[in-house]
This record gives C-alpha cells, structure tokens and sequence, in this order.
C-alpha cells in the first residue's frame, strides 16, 4: 500500500491528516491488532514533525485504537477495544471492509432505542415546547410526503433525520439522546450509507404519521409499536436481523 506525504492535503491540519490517515488504516485491517507504531518511521513516512506524530498518536489512544507502554512502545490494539460509538471510528468503518458488521450493529442500536424513544416522547404530555415539537414533527412527515412526490432521496433524508432528532429530544432522556445523536451524526457523515429510509416508500411515510398521530394523544404503547413498525419495514431494516424479520 503506498502512503504518500500527507503535507499537500488540504481541508485539515497536519495533525488531523495524520489522525485521519492512521485511523483509516487501522480500522481497515491494513495495521492489524499488535501491529507496532514505531513514531520515527511514521514521521519518515508521512513526512512530518515527531510532534505532530505524537499528538495524533494521543488520539487514537484515546479512541481505544493504540495503546502505549514502557519498554514496549504503541501498538494497535484490537477491535474489542475500540470505541465505536467515536464518530470518528464509526465514519472510517462506514467506508472500510467493516462496513456492512457497522450497518448490523447500527440497525441492531436503532431497533433497540427508537421505539422506547418514540414510547416516552408520547408519554411527556403537552405543553408549549412538546406541542411545538409535536407540529415540528408533522412538518417533517409533510417534507418527506413531498420528497416522496418529488423522487427526491437527499430532502427525504434530511427531513426524516430531523424527525428522527426531534423525537429524541422529546423523549426526555439525556443519555438516549446523547448516543442516538453520535449514530445519527456519524449517519449523515456517511452520505446516510445506513439510512433506512426510502424515499419512495409510502408505507414508511405511513408509519412516521402513525407516531406523530399517537404522540398527538399521548399514547405510549401506539408509538412504540409504529415505530416498531417503522423499522421492521423490509425496505428499512437490515434483512440478517431476526428479530425484525415479518412472521
């Protein structure tokens, strides 16, 4: 594999060409699990300061990819140590050979938060910012209706992102908020590579109304069970899930 200078690239710093470089390579096999990072080498390599070849190492530390010690220096640690919830991480595997485990494990993530999303956003009641949000969320269904319409896959997919946030945010839950938002990031990062979303599916625009419909009454379990609906769509999901496979 060749590596040439990273010093005519243009768009980020030396540092995080270098962080950029390095990662891509790690999570892609081509710098396997022990795989030594001696930071002489890498500065002959790619053509920059020891400096800059420290700090990147640093973080891709502190992502999970290299660990470093006395006596043995820093090595590339494997896959389980990773954290893969980096946006980082998560946009290299996107466009690496891990790509399709990614969009398993992505699609296994949104089965697992969304309809207990879309359950205590229906729960929270009304009031002045939940009805706000509530009207939001009937004009994103009216933008992708439009979409539909249209043919158009990129405003269908920025609409249904924004529904998709906003339903987070009306949960209510901070935590399920701030993991749902580093998957839908890394998502959109990724040109949507594992959006389930089809622009031409009307069945799907059918099951987005069906939320906002019970999010409208306060009905919990409706919600739930439309946006399991949502997801179990054979145009949605990842067809190797069982548990969203149709009886």
């Amino acid at each position: 594999m060749s590596n040439p200078s990273i010093n005519s690239r243009r768009g980020r710093g030396l540092h995080g060409q270098l962080v950029q470089r390095l990662g891509q390579m790690i999570v892609s096999g081509d710098l396997g699990a022990g795989h030594p990072l001696v930071p002489e080498e890498i500065g002959q390599r790619f053509e920059v300061s020891r400096t800059v070849v420290r700090e990147s190492l640093r973080v891709l530390e502190a992502k999970g990819l290299v660990s470093a010690r006395p006596n043995v220096g820093t090595r590339v640690r494997p896959v389980s140590d990773w954290n893969l919830l980096d946006p980082d991480i998560i946009e290299w595997r996107a466009f690496g050979r891990q790509r399709n485990v990614q969009r398993r494990e992505l699609s296994e993530l949104r089965w697992t938060i969304e309809p207990l999303v879309a359950c205590l956003a229906a729960g929270h009641g009304h009031g002045h910012g939940h009805d706000k949000a509530q009207h939001q969320l009937a004009d994103a269904v009216a933008s992708m209706g439009h979409a539909v319409g249209q043919g158009d896959a990129i405003a269908f997919s920025r609409a249904d992102a924004e529904f998709h946030a906003l339903l987070i945010q009306m949960a209510g839950n901070r935590v399920l908020e701030h993991l749902s938002r580093i998957v839908a990031a890394a998502l959109q990062d990724s040109d949507d590579l594992f959006s389930g979303c089809n622009p031409g599916n009307k069945a799907s625009l059918a099951h987005h109304a069906q939320i906002v419909d019970a999010l409208a009454t306060g009905n919990g379990s409706a919600a739930e069970a439309a946006m399991r609906q949502l997801l179990t769509d054979p145009t949605e999901a990842d067809p190797r899930l069982p548990t969203q496979r149709k009886p």
